[in-house]
């Protein structure tokens, strides 16, 4: 499966882009971490991630467009530039010398997740075109997914290790650094380079949201989302049951590895079933784990039932991607892989605030069993029919197209 990476033009972009998708795993820790020290309140440090996440979620198919239209060498050295500009501003209100506002922290926050460059979705547009269509893009975006999870297992240990033999804003300039040195080197490469945009705002067949039965496939996701920011939550809490807090990582770290596996093994295996009908199984089987974990009480099995969740996060992503790939209209490619990470951040978004509260009231166990039933639920009452429309489109054109 890591043959892909030896096609001519892969690593010279897929290998910055990776350098530059580190800065957001690192930088949401550095940034509550740095606001917390400031203004010596987690809340307000909470406020300042919250405010960074909702930004960046919220406005990433905006920022998509531009990518579609302008190109990437343009579009995503300007997020870059932005970004990093955001994070070095928030270091130097943070390193103890200034007396910043809250107010402005939280708007400096929530700038710099507006101009978040989306390299995920961009490199993938990027595999779109060095890859063929069918088994091949398959493994591709599995190897992608798999980077992915690997980036956000190690991420914060690294900024982690960087903030306590330094500061938390010198772990600001370390994402800052990151995302403008990966984004110059990834779009200084030829298959970058050749992805010039469209010129004008124009997508022909009408945007993705428009394509039939795409939000289908965005609210099963939105499902999938609901269990991964229901984790983050409740994964710290069992620790705390256990009096085991710092086990916490170890938790997170078992479903991030589950997830990992669970890409290597989907990028491996030749499957003959329809691309629709694999999302609706991974979603089902996705839900039906959560809720049996739901009501293991060990934590070295629910370290194990999340790993066992995990398995179905990457092959549902790669799964999604493949879709939006397949039936992206013309000059929308990018923003339909970006809503596939929107419906999935919204999910866990909201998941995260939820889970919370149930956590507090009924414990970690029902909030992850009601985390669990909503993929479920989503899965069960999206119309098939629909559904199967878009994915019969994105199975023919994954089997019948040629070079990307």
């Amino acid at each position: 499966m890591l043959g892909v990476l030896l096609l001519p033009g892969v690593l010279r972009a897929f290998l910055p882009a990776l350098i530059g998708r580190s800065s957001l795993a690192m930088s949401v820790l550095a940034l509550l971490l740095a606001v917390q020290e400031e203004t010596d309140s987690f809340a307000q440090g909470g406020l300042a991630t919250a405010a960074f996440g909702i930004a960046t979620a919220l406005s990433a198919p905006w920022r998509a467009r531009a990518i579609d239209r302008f190109g990437q060498r343009r579009a995503l050295m300007a997020m870059a530039s932005g970004q990093a500009a955001g994070f070095l501003a928030l270091a130097l209100l943070t390193d103890g010398e200034q007396d910043a506002a809250p107010w402005l922290l939280l708007a400096l926050s929530a700038g710099s997740g507006l101009t978040a460059p989306p390299l995920g979705a961009a490199m993938r547009v990027i595999w779109a075109s060095l890859t063929r269509a069918g088994e091949e893009r398959k493994r591709a975006f599995s190897v992608d997914a798999m980077a992915e999870e690997f980036l956000f297992l190690s991420g914060p240990v690294i900024v982690g290790s960087v903030i306590g033999a330094t500061s938390p804003p010198v772990g600001l300039g370390v994402s800052a650094a990151t995302v403008l040195l990966g984004t110059a080197a990834m779009v200084s490469s030829p298959a970058s380079g050749e992805l010039r945009g469209s010129g004008q705002d124009v997508v022909r067949g009408g945007r993705p949201l428009r394509r039939p039965g795409f939000g289908r496939v965005l609210l099963v996701l939105l499902g999938t989302g609901t269990v991964l920011g229901a984790v983050d939550v409740v994964a710290p809490a069992i620790a705390a049951q256990h009096d085991a807090a710092s086990a916490a990582g170890w938790l997170l770290a078992a479903f991030s590895a589950g997830s990992a596996l669970g890409g290597l093994l989907y990028g491996r295996l030749n499957l003959r079933s329809g691309i629709g009908t694999r999302l609706l199984a991974l979603s089902i089987g996705m839900g039906t784990v959560t809720v049996g974990v739901s009501w293991t009480t060990s934590l070295g099995f629910f370290a194990a039932g999340l790993a066992l969740i995990g398995l179905f996060l990457a092959p549902s992503l790669v799964t999604g991607y493949l879709i939006a790939d397949a039936v992206a209209p013309e000059g929308g490619r990018t923003e339909a892989s970006t809503w596939i990470n929107t419906a999935l951040n919204l999910g866990a978004s909201l998941a995260s605030a939820g889970a919370g509260i149930v956590v507090d009231r009924s414990g970690a166990g029902f909030a992850l069993l009601l985390a669990g039933l909503v993929p479920l639920a989503l899965a069960l009452a999206t119309p098939c029919a629909r559904l199967r429309t878009i994915a019969t489109k994105a199975t023919i054109a994954t089997a019948d197209a040629g070079p990307g």
